[in-house]
């Protein structure tokens, strides 16, 4: 098994088909095959060896796709880099891989020159964009057009195929190492009947750097349908591509779904747009609300609804909730709400601090184990060992199984905040928040939010004496931490509560504001 297969197998029965429409470009089977060995030829060119770690930091784009097949195409190993991190995130990240390669797009061309300056080794960089080249950097098209195709060398099976990054709760991201294999059946896992077929036209606007967005492209170039890629989720944009070019599915996080919905309630013009093509809306990232998915699914009667709940780690799959349960009857049974069922050559159990299962319906640790289970993490023996106790993947978010295999999940055991779709750690933010001299103890917490699903609430104690706003506070995390890490919202207390041990009591802290949230829902 290896990732570039799928692609020798439609240039080889369709090379004609047309397998991406990116910003009013085409490329056919045959043109990608052709275009991934020339730029596979010119990363060699560049010295890029077997297993070299080659990253790409750029919004979605034709490019993107290309990326992730000559990578592999070349012998070495992709490293997708978060565009919402700020620059020394994407450094560290750059350094614990030992990166030799990065390739950046107009967007992020501006920061090219600071990250390889920072860098402990400075990336050799590659402009994706279509202006001029700028000074010190070789061009994307340019390696294409001037080197003639090589052999893929078909790295496979249990090689690395990439260190997908993310958060940490140490307030550093963990490199996750993705073979091929694993790969391969995470790709199992999300394929369900009525998704991704040879006749699908798949809207690609989750981020491409996310496993959810990797692995969506990937189920797609097996069955050999169409890619329409757009650079990033804009409401209208969105809703007039799929009327425009006919989109039969698409993967988004709830809050996406949300966007879409306000969209057409507010606007004549969106809402007289006809989206009768979407057959399939997957959805997964982030929790979901029954009044939101209830909202959904009338919006679009004729799509069919699929929830996908995972983690990077699991190249992304643990469960798949599928269409035959978005109904009225699941609905009243609850089971429309939970997270489905375990995915293709995928277990899951629910498991005590000892790792012993629990009795049906009650709460534990989720923990799965497959042949999609990641490697490990790169250069973390000790975090990797932790997770994978027993031959299991800890997942830290609890949750139960319900007496026909369904699983629900409760709360994450972690201290991590899902906003947007993006993994928010704690204990990152709270060390941004903790490096400010006012700052005499912080936490940081996930509260309810209808925009982004959580948004992180900071709740501070003063030093005597000290002053300090919200703005300022928001501010001085800027500085240190991406944007959507940030605080969005900042409490002042005289005291925090705390264990017997001095640990902050966070769900102390959270209780108020979910539990006017489950009498919202009730």
């Amino acid at each position: 098994m290896y990732f570039t297969q799928a692609l020798h197998r439609h240039v080889q029965v369709r090379p004609n088909k047309t397998a991406i429409r990116f910003e009013g470009r085409s490329l056919t089977f045959a043109e990608l095959g052709n275009r991934v060995a020339r730029l596979a030829a010119g990363l060699k060119s560049l010295g890029v060896n077997s297993g070299d770690r080659v990253a790409m930091l750029s919004l979605n784009s034709q490019r993107y796709i290309e990326y992730f097949l000559a990578v592999p195409w070349a012998d070495a190993v992709l490293n997708p880099v978060n565009t919402r991190w700020s620059v020394p995130e994407i450094v560290y990240s750059l350094d614990d891989s030992e990166t030799t390669v990065l390739i950046v797009d107009e967007t992020f061309k501006a920061h090219a020159s600071r990250i390889a300056s920072e860098a402990k080794i400075a990336p050799i960089l590659i402009y994706a964009g279509d202006g001029e080249v700028p000074e010190g950097m070789h061009g994307y098209e340019a390696l294409i057009a001037g080197h003639e195709p090589v052999e893929d060398v078909r790295r496979g099976g249990d090689a690395l195929l990439g260190i997908f990054y993310t958060g940490g709760t140490t307030g550093f991201p963990k490199g996750v190492m993705i073979s091929h294999t694993n790969a391969g059946f995470g790709i199992m896992a999300v394929r369900e009947p009525g998704t991704n077929g040879l006749n699908s036209v798949v809207l690609q606007v989750m981020p491409m750097f996310h496993m959810a967005g990797f692995i969506n492209i990937a189920a797609l170039l097996v069955s050999g349908g169409t890619h329409v890629v757009r650079s990033s989720f804009v409401p209208q944009a969105m809703l007039e591509t799929i009327a425009n070019d006919r989109i039969t599915e698409v993967l988004l996080a709830p809050t996406m779904i949300q966007m879409l919905l306000d969209r057409r309630d507010a606007d004549a013009q969106a809402a007289e747009l006809d989206l009768a093509s979407l057959e399939a809306i997957s959805y997964g990232a982030s929790p979901i609300t029954p009044a939101l998915l209830d909202r959904a699914r009338t919006a679009f009667p004729n799509a069919g609804f699929y929830q996908g709940y995972g983690m990077t780690e699991l190249a992304p799959l643990a469960t798949l909730l599928g269409a035959e349960y978005h109904t009225p009857e699941h609905a009243a049974s609850g089971k429309m709400y939970s997270a489905g069922l375990p995915g293709s050559c995928v277990e899951v159990r629910i498991v005590d601090p000892e790792d012993r299962e629990v009795p049906r319906g009650s709460i534990g640790e989720i923990v799965v184990r497959g042949p999609n289970v990641m490697i490990g993490y790169w250069n973390k023996p000790e975090a990797t060992a932790e997770a994978l106790r027993n031959g299991w993947m800890h997942t830290g978010d609890g949750g139960y199984m319900d007496e026909d295999g369904f699983v629900y999940v409760c709360d994450r055991l972690k201290d991590m905040i899902v906003s947007g779709g993006e993994n928010v750690y704690s204990a990152e933010v709270e060390t941004a928040m903790a490096s400010h001299p006012a700052i005499g103890q912080c936490a940081a917490i996930g509260i309810p939010s209808e925009k982004w699903g959580e948004s992180v609430h900071a709740v501070v104690v003063l030093k005597p004496d000290a002053s300090l706003t919200a703005e300022e506070l928001i501010a001085h995390c800027r500085e240190r931490i991406a944007g959507y890490k940030c605080p969005r919202s900042v409490e002042f207390r005289d005291t925090l509560p705390l264990s017997g041990v001095g640990k902050v009591l966070k769900t102390e802290l959270r209780k108020p504001y979910w539990e006017n949230q489950k009498r919202k829902i009730g």
